[in-house]
Formats: C-alpha cells, structure tokens, sequence
C-alpha cells in the first residue's frame, strides 16, 4: 500500500467542546491538528460538539497543517452521526478521519465505506483519509491486517491510556514509563506498531505524554519513539509543541550530511557509474541512500535548508 505522507511531528489534540481551544489551534506551530469528538468530549456535549467542530473547520484556516477529525469509536453508536454530520457539512477542509480503539479491519473498512459515499453524495473532491488508533490487546494481535485493509489508511498511532488498562499496566498516567521494569515497558507495543506500519507503507505515532509541566521526561519519551523511527508524536498542550517539533526535526548539522550525501550518492551512481563510493571516510550505497532520505525528507517536512 502507499499511503499519502504528511508532516506529523506534532499532533496537537483539540476537544471539539472547547470553542476556546478550537480557535487557538489554527494559530499553532504543529504539523497535524485533531479535533477530537472522543475522549475529550463529555457523552452529554457530543451532539455540540460536533457543531463546534464543523464551525472551525468552516471558518478557521489552518494553512498547510494535516487536518484531522478523531470520529467516536466504531462501536459506539455516536460514530455514525459523527461521520455523517461533520463530513457531509466541512468535508472539504478535513484531510482524515482518525478512527479511535481499532480491533478489526472491520471497522476501518465500514468506516472507508461511509467516507465514500459521503464524497460521491456531497461532491468532496479529495479522498479524506484514515489514521487508525491501536488501543488494546487485540488491535495489536490483528495490526497486520488492520494495516492493509484500506487504501485511505495513512498512520497507525499508540492509544497508551487504553492499552495500559488493557493490559493491566499499573498507571494512571498517559504515556509515562515505569522505574520498577527493566526497560521500557512500552518496547514491544511501540516496536509492534512499527513493523506494522512500515510494512503496509504507513507513518507510525507515537501517542501523548500527560505530564505536562515535564519537559525533561517529554523529551526522553519523544527522543526514544525517535530513536525507534517513529515519525511523530501527540502533543497535549502548547506547552509540548517546540520540544516534540525539535525531537523529531534533524538538526542543521544532520540535515546537511544527508542531502550532502544523496547529492554524493546520485552522481557516483549517475555520471560515474558506480553503485557505491566514499564520502568523507565512509563507504556509501544504496542502503546509505535510503538511510538519509529518511533525515532528509523530514528535513523538508520541517522547512529546512541546506546551509
């Protein structure tokens, strides 16, 4: 499958009841916003906030940013509402619906065929994609087929606060690490992830970190969903942007060998005819090739120059 790739460093989460929030977020320094209908909606506001959404989807602009609406749950019965209300009257400012608690490519593809009808029957002109949510034991167990499942399908995301119940993690915080494990509890489920999303051609991301006024500890849990190639991360609150935005983002220094290193890969494999050549004191290949795409590219995505 080959997904679209957006910029997601960041993803900042916006409750569609909070008309406040949803006013300041167009103005935020963040690669993808969503306006949550889910969590962060009381079960009493759901049927307002959905208005509110469709509001700042209508009169807000959000520039270049990945717009996103996270709809309530397949098995809930707000879903239907959500997708038929929202998209059928702002559909042509959302870029995706986000699909939270997927356990069965069921429920992404029931999810693909409501889109499509709602674009054939308002006239949307773009195809509005899919993020999809893994938040328990069994979306983990089927995230291959999950993975594959639809065409619209573009990231696979970390749901942490409904795995950790899910899997009887002691905590009660979002994201958080425990100091009585050895290692990282949230090795195999991140790394799971991953693998699925690589394999099917997607962007993974990594989900939010609750404690807010924690720079230190946001940004070793950013760094280390880095460090595993993830693409980007959850942000709770303006206070987390630049520090995700930095994690994720190379610095000049990386940037520059790595578009450096493509140019210098091009002409050996190019004019000089070679499939691999020195560059500095390194042999360089193909694999090196595709290693600095991957830098260079989310260079590009944060606006990056070489220097």
């Amino acid at each position: 499958m080959s997904a679209t790739v957006r910029p997601r460093r960041t993803c900042l989460a916006v409750p569609g009841s909070s008309t406040k929030m949803l006013a300041k977020a167009a103005g935020m320094a963040v690669d993808e916003v969503f306006l949550d209908l889910e969590d962060s909606v009381a079960v009493g506001e759901k049927a307002q906030a959905r208005k509110n959404v469709i509001q700042a989807l209508e009169e807000q602009d959000f520039g270049d940013k990945t717009v996103v609406v996270r709809v309530n749950a397949v098995d809930t019965h707000f879903c239907y509402r959500d997708l038929v209300e929202v998209v059928e009257a702002a559909g042509q400012h959302i870029d995706c619906i986000m699909v939270p608690k997927v356990q069965e490519p069921g429920q992404l593809e029931f999810v693909d065929h409501m889109l499509r009808m709602i674009e054939q029957q308002v006239g949307i002109e773009h195809r509005i994609g899919l993020e999809a949510q893994i938040e328990d034991a069994e979306g983990l167990t089927n995230i291959d087929d999950i993975a594959i499942c639809s065409e619209r399908l573009e990231t696979l995301i970390l749901g942490p606060g409904d795995m950790s119940a899910a899997l009887g993690m002691p905590s009660t915080t979002l994201g958080e690490r425990s100091d009585t494990y050895p290692g990282d509890i949230w090795h195999h489920v991140l790394m799971r992830i991953l693998v699925a999303a690589r394999a099917a051609g997607l962007q993974a991301i990594d989900g939010p970190y609750a404690r807010i006024k924690d720079d230190a500890g946001l940004r070793e849990v950013a760094g280390m969903a880095k460090a595993m190639g993830y693409d980007g991360k959850w942000v709770l609150h303006p206070a987390q942007v630049d520090i995700v935005n930095d994690v994720f983002s190379p610095t000049q220094e990386e940037f520059d060998h790595a578009t450096d290193l493509l140019a210098a890969y091009e002409k050996a494999t190019g004019a000089d005819a070679r499939g691999a050549v020195m560059f500095g004191d390194v042999m360089i290949d193909e694999a090196s090739r595709k290693m600095a795409e991957v830098i260079a590219g989310r260079g590009q995505a944060a606006g990056m120059t070489h220097s």
